[in-house]
């Protein structure tokens, strides 16, 4: 049945937690797209920064903030969570709902198995108490007066996990994009049909990969230039330019996108100090975290490529249509870093791919050694 998300949102209120901040989770979805237009809420540029913020937030009010995440997140809130909220340092209270992907027995893409297996035990090493929330209302009712009971008592964190479907979905749709003439694969099979074949992709988790797939299907294009990043978010550009600077004589592209991008915003400035001359970093910004709901995120109000410019990217663009795009792409000089406006959501009937990644760890090693 699952519990409605306005339930759960007033639940938290009448206990004096009115302010949100977190990074956006399927799962948690329903309740997400209620905190949309709060003044009190922020959509932080990764976890650990939304820890920050509800303590920023706790300090300045005295009030217990809740912080929300999918369980893949738990690792970049490690550090705030142990050196800034913790109880041994500065004691900050505040609510944590975390979204159980990968949990045991339920199934779920391969990169939440191990987070899924982890997700408890990870709370238990921290010594942070968390109770994983019940199926009923009235249970749930007593699970939130249990956590604010020990909050007020300890001053320190409390973790609400989410399984799959704990919330009912609700008709609340998120805000739509400005109408980009572009989609996402659309932009994508713009870029691979436009470069050489032997060019180097390392495409960003969620939608990216699963369109990157599948383009090269339709265009009968082999794979095995092609790494998908399926988690990790954040970490695609940094993983492309390890290969970049150990592949100087071949070409790589990095395909990110703006929430991505964001989440590890000091990934750009790393490749602008080392200027690899074979490096292409092209973020698709759709304004939005288009994989777990639609949420909007900063990237609308955000010069990606002045940025990129005074990070030591030598040569950036911004491009809004296909001609604007495939007359950047035929640019040659690097490093190179290319905005690319497109619109949000994807084809319904797209798929997942079919080998692992593994295999397509493998596949792409063997491609890397033979260049």
């Amino acid at each position: 049945m699952g519990i409605s998300p306005e339930l759960f949102l007033n639940l938290l209120v009448s206990n004096g937690t009115d302010y949100f901040t977190g990074v956006p989770d399927s799962l948690l979805k329903s309740f997400c797209s209620l905190l949309i237009n709060s003044p009190n809420h922020i959509t932080a540029v990764n976890e650990g920064a939304a820890v920050a913020l509800a303590s920023g937030y706790h300090l300045a009010t005295g009030k217990v903030p809740l912080v929300y995440m999918q369980n893949s997140g738990i690792g970049n809130a490690v550090n705030p969570l142990l050196s800034l909220a913790d109880p041994d340092v500065y004691r900050i209270p505040m609510l944590l709902l975390i979204g159980w992907r990968g949990e045991p027995g339920v199934k779920d893409e391969p990169q939440h198995i191990k987070q899924g297996k982890v997700t408890c035990a990870l709370f238990e090493a921290m010594n942070i108490p968390y109770l994983i929330l019940a199926e009923t209302e009235e249970e749930v009712k007593k699970q939130i007066d249990f956590c604010f009971a020990h909050i007020k008592k300890e001053n320190s964190p409390f973790v609400l996990i989410a399984r799959k479907d704990f919330f009912t979905q609700n008709n609340i749709d998120s805000p739509l994009d400005a109408g980009a003439e572009m989609s996402r694969e659309e932009a994508i099979e713009t870029i691979i049909t436009s470069s050489l074949s032997d060019e180097i992709f390392v495409s960003t988790t969620g939608m990216a990969s699963r369109e990157l797939y599948e383009l090269r299907e339709k265009h009968n294009m082999s794979r095995q230039s092609d790494f998908l990043t399926v988690g990790s978010m954040g970490h695609a550009s940094s993983i492309a330019l390890g290969i970049a600077l150990e592949k100087k004589q071949k070409n790589i592209t990095c395909i990110d996108g703006d929430g991505a991008a964001l989440m590890h915003l000091g990934s750009i400035a790393a490749v602008g100090n080392l200027k690899p001359a074979n490096f292409r970093h092209i973020v698709l910004n759709n304004a939005s975290h288009d994989s777990v709901g639609g949420q909007p995120t900063i990237a609308d109000n955000l010069d990606f490529p002045g940025i990129a410019f005074a990070a030591g990217y030598d040569y950036v663009f911004f491009v809004k249509n296909k001609d604007e795009l495939k007359q950047v792409l035929n640019q040659k000089t690097r490093p190179q870093f290319i905005e690319v406006k497109v619109r949000k959501g994807n084809r319904k009937n797209l798929g997942r791919p079919s080998s692992g990644p593994k295999e397509n760890k493998e596949a792409f090693m063997r491609f890397l050694a033979a260049t």
